[in-house]
């Protein structure tokens, strides 16, 4: 099979912009903030072309030092989103979150470069800066819901396996449902747009499945070590 990319030119572009207009169109219609949705969109654009020209050069610098670099700021980032909808931040919650997700996600990012893919040298850019951020982004929305639930139940009932357990079930919901749906309701967006670019879709399978295995052992194995780590700052503990 011929692989075609097809370019997509202002214009087209400013037409796939239109559902997100008619969606304003209906909030300032039903005197809802469309101006939130309008800074949203706005942003999504500005960051997404922002990161384009970033990775165009990152990628044809083929630094070691600057994939690094970026894994690094990507760690940080992921583990202080991560802690948004907590009441209560800290330091301390801070470092775990960072322990976790870097834990988790460079284990599975090593396995998936050396083990599965094998790309030529560890900081081959144009595999490892999105594959790091698939992974650190999906353990940081895990960490994230394991975080927000274990504080909602010891807020409740103080006992520290009874809320880890509860976190770390809530925690993996998403990436449960996600399992069961795919192939049925919905393609992965990877998939879709390997396809899209004219790979074989028996190839984009394979590549969907190592994605997704790799995506849901880094999220729990993120989420599990958070949670165990709050032990030590809960009190009192029941065995």
């Amino acid at each position: 099979m011929k692989l075609t990319i097809y370019e997509i030119g202002p214009l087209n572009l400013a037409i796939a912009l239109m559902p997100i207009l008619v969606v304003v169109v209906i909030l300032a219609a039903w005197s809802l903030k469309s101006r939130t949705a309008v800074y949203a969109s706005v942003r999504m654009v500005v960051q997404l072309t922002a990161i384009g020209y970033i990775l165009t050069f990152i990628f044809a610098q083929d630094s070691p030092g600057i994939v690094t670099l970026v894994l690094g700021l990507m760690l940080l980032l992921a583990s202080w989103i991560a802690l948004r909808p907590l009441k209560m931040k800290s330091a301390d919650l801070f470092a775990k979150a960072l322990f976790g997700i870097s834990v988790g996600g460079i284990t599975t990012l090593v396995l998936t470069i050396f083990a599965v893919i094998r790309i030529d040298y560890w900081y081959q850019p144009e595999y490892v800066i999105p594959l790091a951020g698939m992974i650190f982004s999906n353990a940081m929305n895990t960490v994230s819901l394991a975080a927000e639930r274990f504080e909602s139940d010891m807020a409740v009932v103080p006992d520290y396996i009874r809320a880890r357990n509860s976190a770390f079930t809530a925690s993996l919901i998403p990436s449960l449902n996600t399992f069961f749906a795919v192939g049925l309701v919905a393609l992965p967006g990877m998939m879709t747009g390997q396809i899209l670019s004219g790979v074989s879709p028996l190839i984009a399978v394979k590549y969907q499945i190592v994605i997704m295995s790799v995506l849901f052992g880094s999220s729990g194995v993120s989420s599990a070590i958070f949670l165990h780590l709050q032990r030590r700052s809960t009190a009192p503990v029941k065995a």
